[in-house]
This record gives structure tokens, sequence and C-alpha cells, in this order.
């Protein structure tokens, strides 16, 4: 392989790289954007309960 061949394979192979490491960034700050939003969502239907007991008992018919 001559030098101008493995120069454009090793700039498509640090192209990927950083792509992958891009896109890993991106998943993370979604993830932890939704954890949050999650633990907010959490914490605010167990503040605003409007009946202390509904929800706590489930009636089953078999």
């Amino acid at each position: 392989m001559d030098i101008a061949g493995l120069s454009v394979v090793m700039a498509q192979s640090e192209v990927r790289a950083n792509a992958g490491v891009a896109l890993m960034d991106k998943v993370m700050n979604m993830a932890d954007q939704q954890g949050s939003q999650l633990a907010n969502m959490l914490g605010e239907s167990t503040e605003s309960a409007s009946h202390p007991t509904l929800g706590k008992t489930i009636d089953i018919h078999i």
C-alpha cells in the first residue's frame, strides 16, 4: 500500500472514531437529562397526592 492510500485509510478511521465519540457523548447527555426529568417527575408525583391511600392497593379477581 502506498503512502497516499495509507493516509486516506488512517483519515477515514479517525473520522469514524470521532463520530463514534460524538454520538456517545450525545447519548450520555440525553440519558442524563432523561434521568433528571424522571427524578423530578417522581418527586412531583409523591408531593401532590390528593388522597393518601389512593393507589396503595390493587383489587384482583381471578
